[in-house]
């Protein structure tokens, strides 16, 4: 039996802080799944705030390299899918906040 849960990968994922923006990739609402089957072993299904993303791979692996410092954790995969295409709604309040300037009007 596998003792990780999905709010466990989501922590460690929350370290990881996208360079461009200053926030982490969980309140950027970047990260849609993350599945952990019986032998520990972690798939992430996540997105990138846009395809042209300079740091997509670094990022990636950022996330892999968070995801592995889960104790007892198996393989971990990462997964970049682009739908549902990312958009600010999917983030947090403060980011939304944040990024538009002001108070946020979506």
């Amino acid at each position: 039996m596998c003792n990780i849960t999905k709010e466990k990968v989501y922590e460690a994922i929350s370290t990881v802080i996208d360079p461009e923006v200053g926030f982490n990739l969980v309140e950027m609402g970047l990260i849609y799944d993350a599945i952990i089957d019986d032998n520990c072993n972690v798939k992430v299904i996540m997105t990138l705030s846009t395809r042209g993303c300079p740091l997509h791979q670094m990022i990636k692996t950022w996330v892999q390299e968070a995801v592995e410092k889960i104790d007892g954790v198996g393989e971990v995969e990462i997964e970049i899918v682009w739908e549902p295409a990312w958009n600010i709604s999917m983030a947090a309040d403060n980011v939304k906040e944040a990024l538009s300037g002001g108070t946020p009007s979506f």
